[in-house]
């Protein structure tokens, strides 16, 4: 099995147990963005992760597809996860990350693309309504 095949099953069994295995992945200074993140080193990174497991119920990664090309690889996903709260509600976020390796095979550039207002925003209980209504206006 080679390393981006192992990096994509721990992205899809991703778990509370198994979120101290980034520095198997990931190098000592790899960078990490996403919408809400910018952070530097495995520990960081790891702490986001982590932090998923707290904020949501049942968070998974479904890796759909990747490409490689000279700069590296892009997934694209699908994050499924059941909010809380007195009416849980399961929501899917489609998004790709952008990932760079070292020589070593070790990621060193992890971006992650998503829309928040389409993806995450306009489909949680309280939120949703104004999202959709002001999606609907910005397409009038």
């Amino acid at each position: 099995m080679n390393h981006l095949q192992e990096l994509i099953d721990w992205f899809e069994h991703l778990s509370p147990a198994t979120v101290d295995r980034v520095p198997d992945f990931y190098a000592a200074n790899a960078e990490f963005k996403d919408p809400f993140n910018e952070v530097r080193g495995t520990e960081a990174i790891a702490r986001i992760f982590g932090h998923m497991f707290t904020q949501v119920d049942e968070p998974r990664f479904v890796i759909d597809s990747r490409f490689s090309g000279e700069d590296g690889v892009m997934l694209l996903w699908d994050f499924h996860f059941r909010t809380r709260g007195r009416r849980p509600q399961a929501i899917r976020v489609r998004g790709a990350s952008h990932l760079r390796f070292d020589a070593a095979g070790k990621v060193v550039l992890h971006r992650d693309y998503w829309d928040t207002a389409e993806e995450l925003y306009a489909k949680l209980p309280l939120l949703g309504a104004p999202m959709r209504f002001l999606q609907r206006m910005g397409r009038a």
